[in-house]
Parts: structure tokens; sequence; C-alpha cells
């Protein structure tokens, strides 16, 4: 069987299989989803999430179809003429288009691939409404310390803040008094299949989006806009019939990793991204894409390789092993090794063993 370190769709989690037969064998996928059965199972999940990622009460857990409709979400809710975004790869630079598209005006500080941010650079033009932040950028594997977007919130409290976590929640640890709303998808570090999308959002953008629609007349969605998928959090359900497969999945796989507690499931990420970035710093033909050793990620470390990629990911697959290759133009030079939870390090080990082996 292959060890997937693609970064998403990834490996499933361990304990993937059994959750699901549970699922299966307690006929959950055919219960009413405005059920008491379907509400006790969607508190369970958002309360897990909270215990994991210490989501306050001031922040509502709600589940859409994928991480980019948050984007589409966040957008219409919370602005009305301006938004700012940080862009370092394709998937920031997705969260701007996505702000041009809805006609919102934005700006943008825009680097080079495989180059990160520093807050004292960072000055949002006036009217600035809502500052868009990828912590971990997938395509180049680029990591904005937590300590930087803290920082940007206290410089500039009176803008909101919406945080990309998509390729690194759990990892990311936010302060959510310092994040007005954030957002992940499952496929990635939470091991499971696409198909949900997490956006974990504060009392101040619901106030916003209120404002928006109520007092500015603005269209901020339909069925799914925001005042109508909060009131339904309220009580356990959403607006439509949701995932409910993928709902139950990820609670149980949130009180999986609650057990075996959230700072030692991030020190064993910052371990194997160590050995992968050491491997790559000491392994002719390999070397680190992202230089500044603060701004690679700990989730999806990117390798510049001197063969073509295709080639390692050949001889890769041959042996079971099963890594991503460099995003758009950098598809040729470069692997993307999805470092997540549900592979150990006993896994990254022998992916290193067959990398060095050549």
């Amino acid at each position: 069987m292959a060890i997937f370190f693609t970064p998403g769709p990834a490996q499933l989690y361990p304990t993937f299989e059994k959750h699901l037969k549970t699922f299966v064998d307690q006929s959950l996928g055919s219960i009413s989803h405005r059920s008491q059965t379907y509400r006790d199972l969607h508190a369970f999940t958002v309360s897990q999430l909270r215990q994991l990622l210490h989501i306050p009460d001031t922040h509502a857990v709600l589940f859409l179809g994928s991480a980019s409709e948050a984007w589409e979400r966040i957008l219409l809710s919370t602005v009305k003429e301006r938004s700012f975004h940080l862009v370092n790869g394709s998937f920031s630079k997705k969260f701007y288009q996505y702000a041009l598209a809805a006609g919102k005006n934005p700006a943008k500080l825009e680097k080079a691939a495989g180059e990160g941010f520093d807050a004292a650079e960072i000055s949002l033009p006036e009217g600035t409404e809502l500052l868009c932040i990828t912590h971990n950028e997938t395509s180049t594997g680029v990591q904005v310390p937590v300590e930087t977007i803290h920082r940007l919130k206290k410089m500039n409290p009176g803008t909101m803040i919406a945080v990309d976590m998509v390729s690194s929640a759990p990892y990311a640890a936010l302060d959510y008094s310092l994040v007005d709303t954030a957002f992940f998808s499952v496929q990635k570090a939470f091991g499971l299949p696409a198909g949900l999308g997490v956006w974990i959002v504060g009392e101040q953008c619901l106030d916003k989006a209120l404002h928006l629609k109520n007092e500015e007349k603005l269209m901020i969605g339909a069925h799914h806009d925001l005042p109508t998928l909060w009131k339904n959090a309220e009580k356990n359900e959403t607006p439509a019939t949701p995932n409910v497969m993928l709902i139950y999945l990820l609670g149980k796989i949130a009180e999986d990793m609650n057990r075996y507690g959230i700072e030692r499931l991030r020190r064993d990420t910052e371990e194997k991204a160590g050995l992968l970035y050491q491997f790559a710093e000491n392994t002719a033909g390999f070397a680190p894409f992202v230089r500044e050793e603060s701004a690679r990620s700990q989730t999806v470390a990117v390798l510049n390789t001197d063969q073509a990629s295709s080639e390692i990911i050949g001889r890769l697959k041959e042996k079971g092993l099963v890594v991503g290759s460099g995003y758009g133009e950098f598809k040729n030079n470069q692997i993307r090794i999805a470092n997540f939870p549900a592979t150990d390090r006993a896994q990254i080990e022998q992916l290193i063993s067959e990398l060095a082996n050549k």
C-alpha cells in the first residue's frame, strides 16, 4: 500500500478506516440533518475542534463545501470596498483574485515565490477593512510565523484579519483574540478525503456582515450568507444538507489528536520537518527552496532538485512512496513533501532514505 506525502489530498489518517466503519455500522449516512442525532454529532465535532485549536466562544465554527468557498464568504461578509493581501505564491494570489472578482478593490504586497514577510515592512492603505494572510503557502512552502500575524493585528487593531491555514491546521497555533477569521479544508493535515471546509469566524465579522446586508444593502450571499450560517450553527445545524460523513469523521480524528496532545503533535511536526530540511541541505542534488530558515514551512517542505522531478517522483512511486511535484512554473525542478500528522517519523525517514538512494 502506498504512503502519500502529497500536499493534498494527502495520506489518510491512521484511524480513518475504523471511524468510517463505525459511521457505516451506525447508519449515520441516512440520518436527517434536522434530527437530534445529527445535532449531537455536529456539536461533538465543534467541541473537539474548539479544544484542539483553542477556539473561543466568540468565534463560530461553520462548515462549508471547501476552503475555496471560504475565500468568497469572507470577502462578501467583511469587505465593502477594500481588502489587502500578502501574496507569495499561487494560493495567496487566488485569494487576491477572488477579491478582484468580487469587486472589492484589493491591494497587495507581493513577494517573489519562496520569500516571506516581515511585519515591519507591511503598511496598509487607509481604509483597509480586511488583511488577508496565507499562513502556509502550499505552492511554495513558505510559512508566515504566527507571531508575525499576531503583531500585524496589534499594529492594525481596526482592521480585521483573515488567515488561510488550509495546509497548516492544526499545526498553526493562532491566538483568536488577534485573528478575526480563519479557515481550512480537511483533505490535508486532518487526513480525510476532500469535500469539507471549516470556517472559524468571530463576532466582529458577523457584525460587519449584518451591517453590509442591512445598512449598506449589499449582497453578501444567498442561502449560505454568514448570518444564516451563524444562526444555524447556534442550533448545531447547517442551512442545507451537510456532508455528514466528513463532519463526523473530522470530529473523531480531532478527538484522536486531542488524546495525543496538540503540543506533542506540533513538536512531532517540527522534528520531522527538521529531518527533511537537514537532508536537503546536506545532500547533493537537493536544496530547500525557501532560503530563510524562519520562513520555511513545517507542514509542506518544498525542495529544489537537480534531477528532473518527474524522474524522482517515478522512482519513489515504484517504492510505494508518493510525493508531489513542484507547483506551476516549478513543476519540473521541485518536489513538495507533505509533513502532516498522518505520516510518522519512521515513514519520513523511509522517504529520506529512498531519496538519498540514487
